[in-house]
């Protein structure tokens, strides 16, 4: 956390400052494509993203630990006691976990609702145990917790120009927009994790199962309904996107350079996935870096542009590469959407 960040979002108190600190750190490291958008943020509102990013990364550590010697139990166990630091950090502005007291400075000074970082917990907690979803249904109860939460959390950061309850909804949907983005994208990690976030309805209406997904991931051979299934899931995402895209133009003109920057970058890893075939169960897609940084510049002179009180370019909102769109619903047209991003 740069001083002048520190300084303009007024945060004084030593102890804060390195709570801040941490979090930035968490999200540089983790998170290089959202940092690098948050950079966009008016420079007092970065400290607020950092923290909720931080805290988010933290927990999301403790569940996907791959250290064979932690145990479920073990991790269940730091989760909760987690959740309880959370729990005295929101009512008493205070706590011994860097993480913790920068996430309560923040839902303080933004007045943020409690209940969405008890929503986020809830699905931390069901990752420890649930490793499949049976239908998309069930996928979307379950990114409520783990990515609609987090738009909501962002709003009253980002500020809106029109009633918050208004844009929620479509800030909600981008959360989960992206996180069905890095679903795709991380689909043999995951299943390297004992998880499978591609729900099991989408899958066999390909013929794919749990089954073949680990013969392809463990024999790095490939198979046409994967391929299938896995366009299926992109189809779907674009959905969501086209779901989040309205309420860009909701967003205080200051933050929306940052958000539509996330919203090229998180959608470019559909178009990095299909460049490279459908393979994501043998190697992770990478947005080139060439394209992010033509993104990113981009999204400096809408930020110069919104600061000077001036109509930004437009910029087309959908990440969809050439091919078949989807539906207004969300699902595919035709047959054959916590996280590092890049």
């Amino acid at each position: 956390m740069t001083a002048r960040e520190l300084d303009a979002a007024r945060i004084t108190e030593p102890a804060l400052r390195a709570a801040y600190a941490q979090c930035r750190r968490l999200n540089a490291r983790h998170g290089r494509t959202y940092f690098l958008a948050t950079r966009l943020l008016p420079v007092e509102r970065r400290p607020a993203v950092h923290a909720l990013y931080g805290f988010a990364r933290w927990a999301d550590d403790i569940v996907d630990s791959l250290d064979a010697d932690v145990p479920v139990h073990r991790r269940a166990a730091d989760l909760a006691g987690l959740q309880e630091r959370l729990r005295r950090g929101l009512r008493d502005g205070r706590s011994t976990e860097p993480v913790v007291l920068a996430l309560a400075d923040t839902a303080r000074r933004y007045a943020i609702d409690h209940r969405h970082f008890d929503d986020f917990m809830a699905s931390m907690r069901s990752d420890l145990e649930v490793t499949d979803y049976p239908t998309y249904a069930d996928l979307r109860a379950y990114m409520h917790g783990s990515a609609a939460v987090i738009g909501l959390q962002m709003l009253p950061i980002l500020g809106t120009v029109v009633p918050r309850e208004e844009a929620a909804p479509h800030a909600a949907a981008l959360g989960v927009a992206f996180q069905l983005s890095n679903f795709l994208r991380d689909a043999g990690e995951d299943l390297d994790r004992g998880r499978v976030y591609l729900p099991a309805d989408l899958l066999s209406a390909h013929g794919v199962d749990r089954e073949l997904l680990h013969w392809s991931r463990s024999t790095g051979r490939r198979d046409p309904r994967i391929r299938a299934a896995l366009e299926a899931f992109a189809h779907l995402t674009r959905g969501v996107y086209r779901e989040a895209a309205p309420g860009i133009a909701m967003l205080d003109p200051v933050s929306r350079p940052c958000i539509r920057t996330a919203f090229v970058l998180y959608g470019g890893i559909l178009d990095a996935v299909a460049a490279d075939g459908y393979t994501v169960l043998h190697r992770r897609a990478v947005v080139p870096r060439r394209r992010r940084a033509a993104v990113a510049a981009h999204g400096l002179v809408r930020l110069l542009a919104a600061r000077a009180g001036r109509r930004p370019v437009p910029l087309s909102p959908t990440p969809a590469p050439a091919g078949r769109r989807p539906t207004a619903s969300g699902t595919a047209a035709a047959a054959p959407l916590h996280e590092e991003v890049v």
